[in-house]
């Protein structure tokens, strides 16, 4: 029997959070002196520093969109008909989308100057901390990570506002009809639905851009970092986790385990191809409980695949991976697209070297 499991990631972002007020505190640099990807404290400060920037650029929007959805339904819902409700809360919904369809093109500049300062950090801190004999110049595979940097990541933005407006729908849809069946007025129905706005248009306590920001901060490193391996020859590189209390299973899993360059190159060259379609080409391994035991897994293609079975955790202790059984090989891994960090959400791990 297989049941969920709390994902150890939640925990991850909930420490990362609680940690983000304390950088911005003492954070107050632009992004390009916030980056030294070759340190764990840089690296955080910089996906800290990035999803501030994306969420005061985008906070406009945000506000404005709750306001216009609660404008439309500002109304005396016990006159409508099933109907009518149907109609106002499709109507608030496009009001929404009208507020922040422009969100991904106020993006866009951030994205351009954070893809240049992450590429830039990512072989710096190889050059620096791996002594790895590369120019200082971009190659050329470089300059496809920035294309492909400042691109691909606006596409998540613009699916997650179609996932929040369709979130938002069905909430309201549920709350206007609870509200009326307990014979609630316009005044206690109006609060609900500001209340929900406010949480699912507006994302108001959502971790969504520190995510984004992480996933954007590690990919972009481990592009640059396989870029810089090929430009010295490097024929195979190593996961690093961070073995730390924080660790999930999935980083304990990969710490250690090698892969070709060139195979990591080649999955580059995949999510490059089709921008759109990241979270397939790349899931994010999450965990499960099947007959009392974690199991680590990904979506592939609507179906659920097993990695790996944790027979000994290691979760909350420091330098101890654990133990796992029925794992995959490193060709699954990598025809997975499990090969190089980010491998789940604010993913820590990185790559180094095998020389």
């Amino acid at each position: 029997m297989t049941t969920p499991c709390a994902l150890t990631d939640e925990t991850l972002i909930a420490l990362s959070l609680d940690a983000a007020d304390d950088v911005l505190a003492s954070l107050r640099l632009g992004v390009a002196k916030a980056l030294d990807l070759g340190t764990v404290e840089g690296f955080d400060q910089a996906i800290v520093h990035l999803a501030g920037l994306l969420r005061g650029k985008a906070a406009l929007s945000d506000q404005a969109a709750v306001k216009a959805a609660l404008e439309v339904l500002d109304v005396e819902w016990k006159t409508t008909t099933a109907k009518q409700r149907k109609g106002l809360i499709a109507r608030a919904l496009e009001a929404a989308g009208r507020r922040t369809r422009t969100v991904p093109a106020t993006l866009q500049p951030v994205f351009d100057k954070a893809a240049t300062e992450v590429v830039r950090g990512g072989r710096d801190g190889v050059r620096r901390g791996q002594r790895l004999t590369i120019a200082m110049e971009f190659n050329a595979i470089d300059k496809r990570i920035l294309r492909h940097l400042r691109t691909s990541h606006l596409f998540s933005v613009r699916d997650e506002y179609g996932r929040r407006h369709e979130a938002f729908g069905k909430t309201a849809r549920q709350l206007v009809a609870e509200g009326l069946e307990q014979g609630l007025g316009r005044d206690d129905i109006a609060t609900t639905l500001a209340s929900a706005a406010e949480g699912v248009l507006g994302a108001k306590g959502s971790a969504y851009w520190e995510v984004l920001a992480g996933s954007f901060v590690a990919q972009g490193r481990s592009f640059a970092q396989l870029s810089a391996y090929a430009e010295a020859r490097i024929e195979r590189y190593r996961i690093e986790a961070i073995l730390d209390e924080r660790t999930t299973e999935v980083c304990r899993f990969l710490d250690g385990k090698t892969f070709a360059v060139s195979s990591g190159l080649h999955h580059f060259e995949r999510l490059e191809a089709d921008p759109e379609h990241l979270t397939d080409l790349a899931p994010w391994v999450r965990e499960r409980l099947v007959d009392g035991r974690k199991e680590l897994f990904v979506e592939h293609h609507n179906e659920r695949l097993a990695v790996a079975e944790v027979l000994r955790s290691g979760f909350g202790t420091r330098e101890d991976r654990g133990e796992f059984g029925k794992t995959l090989s490193e060709r699954e891994l990598v025809d997975l697209g499990i090969s190089f960090p980010p491998f789940h959400g604010l993913c820590r791990s990185s790559t180094v070297a095998e020389v």
